[in-house]
């Protein structure tokens, strides 16, 4: 895990400002950090090292490929890179390696099969920066589902790309202006969705796509080398035809196999552990194929319906785990709020963020590495608002779209609308489909889109999803978040939390083969009588005891809405909406954002677009 950026056709000073960029990612990777600059001053990467794999020399970037003809800066792990480096060999491709570092393997690799043929054959987490010195041309490569951010576009004329974004706004010369048309979508989701960022001009490279952009850098095109909807629609159409049994039989081999390899590093490595059925059974797992005791971690609070870590310490003991524990308070909170803009480049708003700041940070005091069970909701149908979608739809579908639209504007224009309830319905009656029934029930809330002051429909994923592409509700759905919500909140959670405090999470769910199984599964092996991710409980249940596991899921999160009563943080939160400041600031309508507060502080009314605006002002704020 490392950070990595550079820059084309950069009029200043290159090598100062290239080491300005290093020192903002400083802790993305605080072991090490390199620059290479091309012969002509043209080209610059650079390089911060958090060491995981051969710690010597031999494995610091930028590197240069044998022949000399590439250099390569990247962040991530090739997991397959020994039998990478093994077909090499035999192959004759190289006669031997320097070090043992997977960043060599994948960077001979790309000289002996090429861009694309490495790239397809690579499992990993990964942003890549290929610098083809003979071709004068740069390439930019981000892993399939999106683990390792990578944020490319111009300063200038110069082109320039990162792992933080705030690296690019560092450089000298950097105005670009905040992108008032993503705002709306901010305030809805709470995160910024890919390929948009807050900056005009600089953008996220979508997960499993190449750019190309070759001298006099100033055109770039980019290329899919995978595709999750493909893989979606190809498991659907080549569906499992075994047993459960077999089916749950498959998915612990493909998740110990990943498993295994995620578990291979030179420094320590743990895992993250809750209640939940995803992280226990990465655990289970993984102590499954350990001789010593899996180190696993837990973070807890004393608030009543937001401690898992009681349930999470009798399955660690019940494993036979090294387990420890961290219970936080709501001063733990207050003092990773200001840290927060800075953390994570551009506004963004999942509160769990802070909780997961804080199990990182424990963390990395005992390992470098740490394991996660994410992805398991969305590849095996584990969140309660897939079955919500589905039990609504089933209801309103009988009535056709062309009468069910017109009462949607009735009801919405009535007084009813001033209930929520009737609010929401009245909403969620206008929808074409199951798809834009999901998009609907996000955006129930009609404050949200008014209270940036510019306002502009722009495409995103959501609303470019086709109905129906996929012929049942539920993997659509799922397949909406794998595209958007799982990448662009899930994922960037994790890596800049735990980035903050040099942590390298991995992510065992995310395997190519993992996920590309997931899709040939049909959905009653995911789903049925009211609970989610049945194969992957069964999974787990070799492991851990049924009943161990038969919890309401509490969630990974924390009661702001009761933390920002309190004196201190409602000072912080109310200093951020001052109507003074506000209105010398120019992008929110003031009177939206105090009606919102207003009606939290005296009605008991939470919307959750309250930590959304408090998370942009303190980002603005920080950068201004």
């Amino acid at each position: 895990m490392c950070g990595i950026a550079g820059f084309c056709n950069f009029a200043g000073d290159g090598q100062s400002n290239i080491e300005r960029m290093k020192e903002r990612m400083h802790h993305r990777g605080p072991d090490a950090g390199g620059t290479y600059i091309s012969e002509d001053g043209k080209v610059a990467l650079g390089h911060r090292r958090l060491s995981i794999v051969d710690l010597s020399e031999n494995g610091a970037q930028p590197m240069t490929s044998h022949s000399g003809r590439f250099v390569i800066a990247y962040n991530g792990e090739i997991y397959n890179y020994k039998k990478l480096a093994d077909k090499l060999l035999q192959e004759k491709k190289v006669t031997a390696f320097r070090g043992s570092s997977d960043t060599e393997v994948l960077l001979e690799a790309f000289e002996a099969y090429g861009i694309e043929k490495t790239i397809a054959i690579c499992k990993g987490m990964f942003a890549i920066s290929l610098y083809d010195k003979k071709e004068k041309t740069l390439y930019l490569l981000r892993d399939r589902v999106g683990e390792k951010p990578l944020y490319y576009g111009m300063n200038g004329e110069s082109f320039v790309f990162a792992s933080d974004i705030g690296c690019i706004a560092v450089m000298d010369g950097f105005h670009n202006p905040i992108c008032r048309e993503v705002l709306d979508l901010y305030f809805v989701h709470g995160y910024i969705p890919a390929p948009y960022s807050i900056y005009e001009g600089i953008y996220k490279l979508e997960p499993g796509t190449i750019l190309k952009i070759k001298s006099p850098f100033n055109k770039w095109e980019i290329t899919p080398y995978w595709s999750m909807k493909e893989a979606a629609y190809k498991g659907q159409k080549n569906l499992f035809d075994g047993s459960f049994q077999e089916a749950a039989d498959e998915l612990e081999r493909l998740l110990k196999e990943s498993i295994s390899e995620q578990m291979a590093a030179d420094v320590p490595v743990g895992a993250f552990l809750s209640a939940g059925i995803d992280s226990s059974t990465i655990v289970a797992l993984m102590q499954s194929l350990n001789k010593g005791k899996v180190k696993s971690f837990t973070i807890g609070m004393e608030e009543k319906g937001y401690n898992e870590a009681v349930y999470a310490r009798e399955i660690a003991q019940h494993l036979g785990t090294e387990h420890t524990e961290l219970y936080i308070t709501d001063r733990d909170a207050r003092e990773v709020v200001p840290k927060l803009g800075e953390m994570f480049g551009e506004p963004f708003a999942d509160s769990s963020q802070i909780p997961t700041y804080l199990v990182s940070k424990m963390t990395r005091e005992h390992v470098t590495v740490s394991l996660s069970g994410d992805g398991g909701d969305e590849l095996f149908c584990g969140y309660t608002s897939y079955f919500s979608v589905e039990r609504i739809w089933n209801k309103m579908k009988g009535v056709p779209y062309f009468i069910r639209k017109p009462v949607s504007g009735l009801v919405l224009h009535s007084p009813l609308a001033k209930h929520p309830v009737y609010k929401v319905k009245g909403k969620l009656l206008g929808a074409k489909g199951p798809a834009d029934l999901y998009i609907s029930s996000m955006e129930t809330e009609p404050l949200a889109r008014k209270i940036c002051l510019t306002h502009k429909e722009i495409l995103y994923k959501y609303n470019e999803y086709k109905e129906g592409f996929l012929d049942e509700t539920n993997h659509n759905i799922m397949l909406m978040n794998m595209l958007m919500y799982h990448p662009d909140d899930i994922l960037v959670k994790v890596d800049r939390a735990a980035m903050a405090v040099s942590l390298e999470t991995r992510v065992p769910m995310l395997d190519k083969d993992v996920v590309e199984f997931a899709w040939r599964l049909p959905i009653d092996y995911k789903r049925g009588g009211g609970v989610g991710k049945k194969v992957l409980r069964e999974v787990l249940y070799r492991y851990v005891p049924k009943e161990m596991m038969e919890r309401p899921k509490k969630g990974f999160s924390i009661p702001i809405d009761k933390w920002l009563r309190q004196s201190k943080m409602r000072m912080w939160a109310e200093e951020l909406i001052d109507k003074k400041l506000l209105k010398e600031q120019g992008f929110l309508d003031p009177d939206v954002v105090w009606k919102i507060w207003d009606d939290f502080i005296t009605r008991g009314e939470w919307r959750i677009q309250i930590w959304y605006i408090l998370m942009f002002q303190q980002w603005l704020t920080q950068i201004h």
